[in-house]
């Protein structure tokens, strides 16, 4: 599948994106070396490096400008998948907390990093979001707010027993733990914008414009938008949504093999700025 990097710049002129200083210019191939490093890590597990060819970790995390001094709050970490990566690249520098949704949400990240206290013991916890229970973190206390695959789940009201949408609240929060100019970079199941809207309900697809509009409404500003994780043999169109695909097969043997030759989902990957003051 051919990739294509598309960068969109709105801070210009004085901003963060006008200059580069000669001490930027040094560190930017520790900060790649370390990050491949990371990615390198022996700690990974086989089944997720195998997913590498779809998630593009290094250039993921590179299009975000995640930098190895950085405090970053992983959101929803799932099974750890980016934790992997993340938990190495930051231990010596930066900080790393893992922010999960308070109950038993929270169990498979828990049990992943009390299993290698090696690698993990340096992992920050925090509940997200507040609309679930639980406390949240600090106020402008991180660099970096990174989430992967999850804005439908608010969108959708997952944990929720009245299918509550809670989005624009957990964007709110977001914008409130990051430091003025922090970073808050999202990858999803992205919905074509000429697709019917309440597709965003059901199947785990979300459009651009639904997410440009929630980090806006917040207070975000659009810094870049990137086709590392495009994928355009996803039709988006299937009856068990994005969740067709792999690695779930929601339809499990029934055109297994189609759904493997498409791979994992289409994704947008967006990066949004805290403004300065």
């Amino acid at each position: 599948m051919r990739r294509f990097l598309i960068t969109v710049l709105l801070v210009m002129g004085t901003g963060p994106f006008a200059t580069v200083s000669s001490s930027a210019k040094t560190a930017i191939p520790s900060v790649k070396t370390e990050l491949a490093a990371a990615v390198a890590a022996p700690t990974r597990t086989a089944v997720n490096v195998a997913r590498d060819k779809y998630r593009n970790p290094a250039a993921t995390l590179t299009f975000f400008g995640v930098k190895p001094t950085d405090t970053v709050v992983e959101i929803w970490p799932g099974g750890g998948w980016y934790t992997e990566i993340l938990a190495p690249y930051l231990r010596d520098q930066g900080h790393l907390i893992v922010a999960t949704p308070p109950g038993a949400a929270t169990a498979s990240i828990g049990k992943k990093l009390d299993a290698d206290p090696a690698a993990y013991r340096k992992v920050g916890r925090a509940n997200f979001p507040l609309a679930l229970g639980g406390a949240s973190v600090a106020s402008g206390s991180v660099d970096a707010v990174l989430t992967f695959r999850n804005v439908h789940n608010w969108q959708m009201g997952y944990l929720t027993n009245d299918k509550r949408n809670y989005a624009e609240a957990a964007f709110r929060e977001i914008y409130a733990m990051l430091k003025p100019g922090g970073v808050l970079g999202i990858e999803d199941h992205r919905l074509p914008e000429a697709m019917d809207s309440a597709l965003e309900q059901s199947s785990g697809y979300m459009k651009v414009s639904t997410i440009r509009m929630l980090a806006t409404k917040a207070g975000f500003l659009l810094a870049g938008a990137s086709e590392i994780n495009a994928n355009p043999r996803d039709t988006h169109n299937y009856p068990n949504g994005v969740w067709t695909l792999p690695p779930t097969y929601a339809d499990k043997d029934i055109d297994r093999a189609r759904y493997a030759a498409i791979g994992e989902s289409d994704r947008m990957t967006l990066k949004f700025i805290k403004p300065r003051k």
